[in-house]
């Protein structure tokens, strides 16, 4: 099996075309461009079919890594797996966390337990009336198992966090499907970003033996007692395949970093929240006993479709000026920022299959006190650190 070091390093943006603090981080040499292997970002669009920051954030990245890389900005988009979720209500602050990944000859004597390990893989392009149905699951079940090898994992209880960008519908995508015969599973393509997430997620599930197989087409939005504890979908209408990424340990990676995660039952779930921290030695507020640094979380965000939280009615679902994702991931976003200390946190909305109905999983990583001899290092940012603002405010 082969051995390798990962590295993560979360850099603030100042807006979607902001590259200059990875441009930093490469001309300092903290990161060489050549271990990149995926970037996952938050950008301040709203999170819709027409949030064109996650294009615009995409762009900017692969034309700034080409010279780098000595590829064409297509060649980058190719080889390096981009995850952009737009959408930072509230106290979320955008940013991007990157991910890279070395091979090394052996691991270091003395280091001990599995470490951050990384795995990706693409499933092939979805015809326009296969997104939110069967072909979905199954083929997004292929790429997990296939990332999960890439990740040297081989036990499904080393998996703690399974991000997945997919497609959604357009109008002329649903009217190809129609030209050919093919009714898609919605018109609508705000819907569609739904349908894509919950096949996406269910396919995680099937994969890691979370829930069985032979999961129909009418089950994707309909059995919420179907779902993955691990898995966070994000929808774009810039790809029509799916972009599989695995987070877990493994005995293969030497990585400084480890990674845990909870299951939030709901939007005010504190004590899941804490659970996570707590799994990779930390506490609320960037507190520790072991050393342990944060170096950022990663959770999903819904309302609750049986419109109550505890009991209590909520009115994300009957809102027409704001969409209920983007109710969710203020509220969620919020809470997590103040147990955290930060609100440079990964929080995206649309839980659909993610967890519990109205939940969603929460993932943690964090940077430990370990031999760093031949392991990659990545700091999370400092409280400290002056607003990367793009303008003062008055």
């Amino acid at each position: 099996m082969r051995t390798t070091s990962v590295g993560v390093f979360k850099v603030a943006t100042r807006g979607p075309g902001d590259v200059s603090g990875l441009m930093s981080m490469i001309g300092s040499g903290a990161i060489d461009p050549a271990s990149i292997l995926a970037i996952l970002g938050k950008t301040e669009g709203n999170g819709g079919v027409n949030d064109f920051t996650r294009e615009y954030a995409v762009a900017a990245l692969c034309t700034a890594l080409a010279p780098q890389l000595g590829l064409s900005p297509q060649e980058v988009e190719q080889r390096i797996a981009f995850v952009m979720s737009g959408g930072t209500e509230g106290v979320l602050s955008p940013h991007i966390t990157v991910f890279t990944r070395q091979d090394i000859l052996q691991r270091p004597a003395g280091l001990s337990g599995k470490r951050l390990s990384i795995g990706m893989a693409h499933t092939r392009d979805f015809l326009p009336e296969e997104l939110g149905r069967s072909a979905q699951i199954t083929e997004t079940a292929k790429a997990v198992k296939a990332a999960m090898a890439d990740a040297g994992i081989a036990d499904p209880a080393d998996v703690h966090f399974v991000q997945i960008k997919c497609p959604l519908l357009t109008s002329e995508r649903v009217e190809a499907a129609n030209a050919r015969g093919h009714k898609t599973a919605t018109t609508s393509a705000y819907s569609s970003m739904a349908y894509s997430r919950g096949a996406s997620a269910l396919g995680v599930a099937v994969a890691l033996g979370e829930i069985a197989t032979g999961v129909r087409d009418e089950d994707v939005l309909r059995r919420y007692d179907l779902f993955s504890n691990v898995a966070s979908t994000s929808s774009g209408i810039e790809l029509m395949h799916n972009v599989v990424i695995v987070l877990g340990n493994s005995m293969s990676s030497t990585s400084e970093f480890e990674i845990g995660h909870a299951v939030m039952s709901d939007a005010i779930d504190t004590a899941a929240v804490l659970a996570a921290l707590e799994s990779v030695g930390l506490r609320a507020g960037q507190q520790t006993t072991t050393g342990s640094k944060l170096v950022n979380i990663f959770a999903k965000a819904e309302a609750s479709p049986d419109g109550c939280v505890r009991g209590f009615r909520h009115t994300m679902l009957e809102d027409t000026d704001i969409s209920s994702t983007r109710h969710a991931r203020a509220a969620v976003g919020g809470l997590i920022a103040g147990l955290a200390g930060t609100g440079a946190v990964y929080v995206s909305g649309g839980a659909e299959h993610q967890g519990p109905a109205g939940g969603g999983p929460v993932a943690v990583i964090a940077k430990s006190p370990i031999d760093a001899r031949a392991c990659n290092s990545g700091l999370p940012l400092h409280p400290a650190q002056p607003c990367p603002s793009r303008r003062s405010v008055d």
